[in-house]
């Protein structure tokens, strides 16, 4: 069923609009990431420990902070009250990320728990299942060998999307849906460093989602423009590209609405663990439909102007 139908929009003709659009994002994105010295990343690839505890009654995060700032450690005084210390879902839940350090005592993160205890005596839970919400430790090694493989993974699967495109079609669609996908990458980041969010392991595999979803939305397009050309041989390439789109419009935005409705659920009820991941979801079905159209499509109508 076709909701949208017999729609004639010239969208070739708002790709100025649309590159400038689109430069606008980008050059924020970067100047915001400039500003904070890269992607803020999460313990997945800078090493360090992350603990989440649970108190019985809302914590002051300036308390808590006052709290970290001397931690006594095997006879030894840490302050830690300058790490990233957050709400972590509900303002009984508190956050804390220790960087790593080179000479981390024993059971480091076990002694803080220790600390905090001591400190909230009152608020915190006998029992350990009730107060500690997680622990997570990473060693620089093990985050070093995550980034380069989060890397790897993201630049294999452009050059195999590359090389797929180019035999079922030409390579000037390939080079369209790779400028695309790149675009969807690069305004994804962006976003993320101007909220401030962090990029950890679950937000890399959503870029990889972002980039199959945004894909699977090109090759609608490109197939529907590759039959026109054969069957419209009256039209120029430009009227193709535009009749191409508006054939698919209905398509693109069933399915853009169906599963941005999805994600925005799993952002809204998801819960903290999720929350990110959904919010990267959301902003890529927005951003993939939009490169789609805007992005991909005039690149190869300037390519093809060339060859």
């Amino acid at each position: 069923m076709r909701i949208i139908k017999d729609t004639k929009i010239q969208f070739m003709s708002q790709n100025k609009l649309g590159a400038l659009l689109s430069g606008t994002v980008i050059i924020l994105g970067i100047i915001s990431l400039i500003l904070a010295g890269g992607p803020l990343l999460s313990i997945d690839f800078k090493g360090g420990t992350l603990l989440a505890v649970h108190f019985e009654d809302p914590v002051d995060i300036n308390e808590f902070r006052s709290a970290m700032s001397n931690v006594n450690i095997e006879g030894e005084s840490f302050d830690f009250s300058k790490a990233e210390i957050k709400l972590f879902g509900s303002p009984k839940d508190i956050s804390v990320r220790i960087p790593y350090m080179d000479e981390e005592p024993e059971n480091f993160a076990q002694k803080i728990i220790t600390h905090l205890r001591n400190s909230f005596s009152e608020q915190v839970s006998e029992f350990d299942s009730d107060f500690i919400l997680s622990i997570e430790k990473v060693g620089p090694k093990i985050g070093a060998e995550l980034s380069n493989k989060a890397m790897l993974a993201i630049v294999s699967s452009l050059a195999l999307i590359l090389f797929y495109i180019s035999i079922r079609f030409e390579f000037n669609f390939a080079l369209g849906a790779i400028a695309a996908l790149a675009h969807d990458v690069f305004v994804t980041l962006g976003i993320f460093s101007i909220m401030g969010y962090e990029i950890s392991l679950p937000i890399i595999a959503a870029f990889l989602t972002i980039v199959g979803y945004s894909l699977n939305d090109t090759i609608v397009i490109f197939d529907r423009i590759r039959e026109n050309v054969k069957s419209m041989k009256r039209l120029t390439y430009l009227e193709v590209i535009d009749k191409s789109i508006n054939d698919s419009l209905s398509r693109t935005v069933v399915t853009s609405i169906t599963t941005f409705i999805v994600v925005l659920i799993l952002w809204l009820f998801g819960g903290e663990v999720i929350n990110l991941f959904a919010f990267a979801m959301m902003v890529g079905v927005i951003v993939g439909t939009y490169s789609s159209i805007f992005v991909a499509c005039p690149l190869v109508l300037r390519l093809h102007s060339k060859s």
